[in-house]
């Protein structure tokens, strides 16, 4: 009797899905999934997905202009060809304003089938919502062979796994070797010799620094290294994630100082406040600014934007003190693929995302935007020379610290970039700064 309601069912789908042209895709906006009628159990070969027509949506930041479009576009098509009949919409956002978008959906559970976030703190109250997927059950053998356990840490809570990432990504100081070479002046490896370099460079005219003051989470790459390279791995994390550290302690609160001397003697780009992470980057790649200090992928988008890519090169950022070293990093594997609880096919939609996060790795470390975190299994010859030392940056790294605005839980972001605008613009005293963050985390 099941097995004629079965056929029944199916017989009834096929009409239904020729006459509305198997799914309607034509239609505005998203298209509601359509799953194939009790196929899923099919010997499917290669194919493996039993479905037919199935649109997943893909919610990302990497727009046109980011350094990782490019490595998503081929991993999503790479993904198609291998599962006939299954599209994948992907939709992008701008970086600052997806924090609040990507926050606003999960609250009311209004997400898409699979959707960027970043891992750690800022992801944890997706979780307590319930609106996530569990991951574990889809990661198969093959899966866990070409990923290591560790790497998987900021997508794991309360020992399941609920997100893939797809890179380790850490934030360096860029620089351009031509201008340095040209003033005579040398990478620095403190706070003090950066000091030293951007007075140089000012009072020969040169910009030392481009940062945005628009987009803030720009302004706090610079501030997030100085805080590490001021107070140190361990102290960070606990004042940040409710450890027990104060925040209005003398290594953040000579954090802050050390940041406002920065825009003190005017080592930052004029005009920051009204300019875009895309507006800044471009004065340093045109050669008008001498370093920027931003995340790994850059080393991808020098390889296409400036017309010498061979006139940059990247050092870690500049200790300031006996807490940490040079090999203390910024950053880690927080770049994260979710799966919407609430997906039509979330057996499909868990499987695209790992599949994607795997190739994602693969394609970003050939164009040189990220540094993979699955397994190397191709020919890794032509990446450039940069993206290879960044690489090495990791292998060597005594700790990685996520960003601050990722490591905090997403209640403490908005008021910590909000700090850290009033601090960048002489609003509050590098003091006050450190009491008023106290304050937020507790």
């Amino acid at each position: 009797m099941k097995k004629k309601l079965a056929s029944l069912l199916a017989c009834v789908m096929m009409i239904v899905l020729i006459v509305t042209g198997c799914g309607g895709k034509g239609g505005e906006g998203n298209v509601e999934p359509t799953k194939a009628p009790d196929t899923a159990n099919d010997d499917q070969g290669d194919k493996g997905t039993g479905t037919k027509d199935i649109e997943l949506t893909l919610w990302s930041i990497s727009t046109e202009s980011d350094a990782f479009h490019n490595s998503y576009t081929k991993a999503i098509a790479d993904f198609e060809a291998a599962n006939p009949g299954v599209k994948i919409k992907h939709e992008t956002f701008e970086n600052q304003s997806y924090k609040t978008t990507i926050a606003t959906s999960v609250t009311g559970n209004d997400l898409p089938d699979i959707f960027y976030t970043w891992g750690g703190g800022f992801s944890a109250p997706f979780i307590d919502s319930g609106n996530v997927l569990a991951l574990d059950e889809y990661f198969t053998d093959e899966y866990k062979s070409q990923i290591n356990d560790a790497a998987l840490t900021y997508q794991t809570y309360n020992g399941k796994v609920y997100g893939v990432t797809y890179t380790t990504p850490i934030s360096t100081l860029f620089y351009n070797k031509k201008i340095f070479a040209e003033n005579s002046v040398e990478p620095p490896t403190t706070f003090d010799e950066l000091v030293d370099v951007c007075e140089k460079l000012k009072a020969n005219g040169i910009t030392p620094i481009g940062i945005s003051a628009k987009d803030t989470w720009v302004l706090a790459m610079t501030h997030d290294n100085l805080v590490l390279k001021s107070a140190g791995h361990d102290k960070v994390v606990s004042a940040l994630t409710g450890g027990g550290q104060s925040y209005n302690d003398p290594d953040f609160i000579k954090a802050a100082a050390n940041f406002k001397k920065l825009v003190d003697i005017g080592a930052f780009v004029e005009g920051a406040a009204g300019m875009s992470n895309d507006e800044a980057s471009a004065e340093f790649y045109a050669g008008r600014v001498a370093m920027f200090v931003t995340g790994s992928w850059m080393a991808g988008s020098i390889q296409s934007d400036p017309e010498n890519p061979e006139d940059f090169d990247a050092v870690p950022y500049p200790v300031a003190g006996n807490n940490a070293a040079a090999t203390d990093f910024m950053g880690g594997a927080a770049d994260t693929l979710m799966v919407s609880k609430s997906s039509k096919d979330p057996e499909l939609a868990a499987k695209a995302a790992i599949e994607l996060a795997r190739s994602i790795s693969k394609y970003s470390y050939l164009d040189g935007a990220g540094l993979p975190v699955w397994e190397v299994d191709y020919d890794d010859s032509e990446v450039n020379p940069l993206t290879r030392k960044l690489a090495s940056f990791v292998e060597g790294a005594t700790s990685f610290t996520l960003w601050f605005d990722t490591l905090m839980e997403s209640e403490y972001k908005d008021p910590y970039l909000n700090l850290l605008q009033e601090l960048y613009f002489g609003q509050i005293t590098p003091e006050q700064f450190a009491e008023r963050m106290d304050e937020n985390l507790n």
